[in-house]
């Protein structure tokens, strides 16, 4: 089995394009490195194809196109990071490996990580807007209708921040809002779980209710 065989076999393009920096949104989408592209329009998975300017391929297409090197020469690339055996003989087989992330990469897990817990939080915020508004003006105001309007608007600008900031404005939030977020998704699944008892998560920095 030639290189090229080994790498299209056991490397998927979307598994390279997040081993080289590539931010990989939800659906397989990513902001197309082939051209300015400011909202996501490269679909990834095995293949790649670009909706906006049109770029196609496989993996060893991707790799060619990254680095604007040979096919034969992103084969062999492929072959080496991804630590893939091949020759004419036998099928491919990956060694063992210690892959090395970036502190892009770092960067990149950490914006997602945040992402995924405030947007969960975002939705139970709009949930609660609606399920808790009360119904005259008399009545009081459950916690969770407060808390929803108090934190909708903040919350909706941070999801901006991770989605389409600059990196450093991510890795500033990350810095500053990372406990919280980590103590938000406690929160979260205790929710989830139906936790009768509540979750206490009053930590007074992000200003969020104690369960009921």
């Amino acid at each position: 089995m030639n290189v090229f065989e080994a790498v299209k076999q056991s490397v998927t393009t979307r598994q390279a394009a997040e081993m080289y920096g590539v931010k990989i949104r939800r659906g397989g989408m990513a902001c197309c490195i082939f051209h300015e592209d400011r909202t996501p329009s490269m679909k990834v998975d095995n293949r790649f194809h670009c909706f906006g300017c049109g770029a196609d391929g496989d993996v060893i297409d991707f790799v060619m196109q990254l680095y604007g090197i040979g096919s034969k020469e992103a084969a062999q690339k492929l072959a080496a990071d991804f630590g893939i055996c091949y020759d004419n003989k036998s099928r491919a087989s990956p060694r063992p490996m210690q892959r090395k992330v970036s502190p892009e990469q770092q960067l990149w897990q950490k914006a997602d990580y945040c992402f995924r817990v405030l947007c969960d939080y975002l939705h139970l915020l709009e949930y609660w807007k609606e399920a808790y508004a009360p119904k005259t003006a008399e009545e009081h105001w459950h916690p969770r209708f407060v808390e929803a309007l108090q934190k909708l608007s903040y919350i909706e600008y941070l999801t901006d921040i991770l989605l389409y900031g600059e990196a450093e404005d991510k890795a500033a939030l990350i810095i500053e809002h990372g406990k919280e977020v980590v103590q938000l998704e406690q929160r979260i699944t205790g929710i989830k779980a139906g936790n009768s008892t509540g979750v206490e998560a009053d930590n007074g920095s992000n200003g969020t209710a104690k369960e009921r």
